[in-house]
């Protein structure tokens, strides 16, 4: 089987189970912003491979990985077709325990944090952005389509998961996260800096 079909030549794919649509179809664009934020999970995978003491964030962020796939073929799958969504409410209540465990690790929040730090961190935040925008994308589908209402509530806490994820790294290796300070903004805006 070659890898190119010619099949989406004219602008359309093909959902499970063969249904053509359009490939700027909410749907697709839906479970295409996953795979992008698959994608940068990838890339937090290989930088939490530099570190031994992110053993564990590494196999969290590869289980995600093949639970995005999957969250990506239910959304791929035609409303007639759905069955039972992969997404259940004991997803969202492991991930909800994983939070939990990791933001006992980390120091309190007393400010607000900006993406980055540690390589791995930034790749984290990076993919928690993308899942927010899966997240509102859903959303909107929702409103037009049948969605399982476990797929929103399981991207918002993902998203809140790369976020501890992404301080657990910083605070292991480390590396301060970078952090707004309010007042300095405010001097370094009238200085003109």
């Amino acid at each position: 089987m070659k890898l190119y079909t010619k099949t989406g030549d004219k602008g359309e794919t093909s959902l499970i189970y063969g249904r053509r649509i359009a490939k700027d179809d909410l749907r697709v664009e839906t479970y295409g912003t996953l795979d992008e934020a698959n994608s940068v999970l990838g890339l937090a995978a290989q930088a939490l491979r530099e570190d031994e003491s992110c053993a564990d964030l590494l196999r969290i962020v590869a289980r995600i990985q093949r639970d995005l796939f999957d969250v990506g073929r239910d959304l791929a799958t035609p409303e007639d077709k759905q069955g039972e969504p992969f997404v259940t409410a004991d997803h969202v209540s492991t991930l909800e325990g994983v939070i939990d465990r990791l933001d006992a690790q980390v120091p309190p929040l007393t400010q607000f944090i900006l993406p980055g730090g540690a390589l791995a961190a930034a790749h984290l935040h990076h993919a928690r952005t993308i899942v927010r925008r899966a997240e509102r994308l859903v959303v909107t589908l929702s409103r037009e389509q049948k969605v399982s209402l476990n797929i929103g509530i399981y991207l918002n806490r993902l998203s809140d998961l790369l976020f501890i994820t992404a301080r657990t790294v910083n605070h292991r290796l480390g590396v301060t996260e970078p952090h707004v300070d309010f007042n300095a903004a405010a001097e370094s805006l009238e200085e003109g800096v």
